[in-house]
């Protein structure tokens, strides 16, 4: 079902692109990233990481393909709640639960590495700068998830899809995995319809009218956006919920700085620190 992937030859570590576009990182930060990151597993499309009622054991992170977080229903209905690509961490604080709400599983075959609880506890409190990525990284998350919710409760099914694919251009853009103005899709339009809340046929219908205006063009489980300002003005997409810059940003997302984060973390320790009687 699974096996360890320790081949040299890989693409650029994702996991330290996405943590270092919000704050400055240091050689000794993306050496430990790396280091963490080494032992990689290659999974099987459809395999669950973590299932909804079982207590987290850790953490998954996303080096390579697509997973999913998912709800299901007694009909065997799902919805998608979010789509985990490479670089993305999959719960920083579920350690804390005593079971999951949702599960988390691979929709694609997948290259993704465990963290041990005790690993990130590690990771939290030696490296601060890792530490506040990984905190703004949950917060991107959390933007993401609204901006779902609103998706699904004021656009319609064409918006939806769009608005979706621009979110995953960019996303995979972020950590180096597009070429051109094209990504990877390994996604099904019956994945796209459990994370749009359309049915197959609608969104069948959507991807042939997108391309039929030519906002995009599907080929090989790639997307391809010809012009991605025109599909984000068509489907109304800020990617400023990212944390990253649009072409009509007034006040530009900067990285957290170094001596910022120095300065942070001298005070947490500080406060920290038992005062004297």
């Amino acid at each position: 079902m699974n096996r360890t992937d320790n081949a040299a030859a890989r693409l650029p570590n994702p996991v330290t692109r996405k943590l270092e576009s919000f704050v400055e990182l240091s050689e000794a930060d993306r050496a430990m990233l790396e280091r963490i990151s080494a032992e990689r597993r290659s999974l099987d499309p459809h395999t669950p990481l973590v299932r909804e009622g079982e207590k987290p054991d850790g953490l998954w992170l996303i080096v390579d393909g697509v997973a999913c977080r998912q709800k299901a229903r007694v009909s065997g209905r799902r919805q998608i709640l979010a789509f985990l690509l490479p670089g993305d961490l999959c719960d920083l604080d579920a350690s804390l639960l005593e079971r999951m709400d949702h599960s988390i599983v691979t929709l694609s075959p997948c290259k993704a590495v465990h963290l041990a609880s005790d690993t990130i506890a590690d990771l939290l409190d030696t490296a601060p700068a890792v530490a506040c990525a990984l905190r703004l990284s949950t917060l991107v998350d959390e933007a993401t998830l609204r901006e779902w919710v609103v998706n699904l409760g004021c656009q319609p099914g064409v918006k939806r899809i769009a608005h979706l694919f621009c979110e995953l251009f960019v996303r995979q853009e972020r950590v180096g995995r597009t070429t051109g103005n094209s990504c990877a899709l390994p996604q099904t339009q019956g994945d796209l319809a459990d994370a749009t809340g359309l049915s197959n046929v609608h969104v069948n219908r959507v991807l042939q009218e997108l391309r039929g205006d030519g906002l995009i063009e599907l080929r090989d489980r790639r997307l391809t956006i010809p012009d991605l300002a025109a599909l984000s003005a068509f489907a109304e997409f800020d990617p400023g919920y990212l944390r990253v810059e649009s072409d009509t940003d007034q006040r530009p997302i900067q990285r957290i700085p170094a001596h910022r984060l120095n300065a942070m973390a001298a005070h947490c320790l500080g406060a920290q620190t038992p005062r004297p009687n």
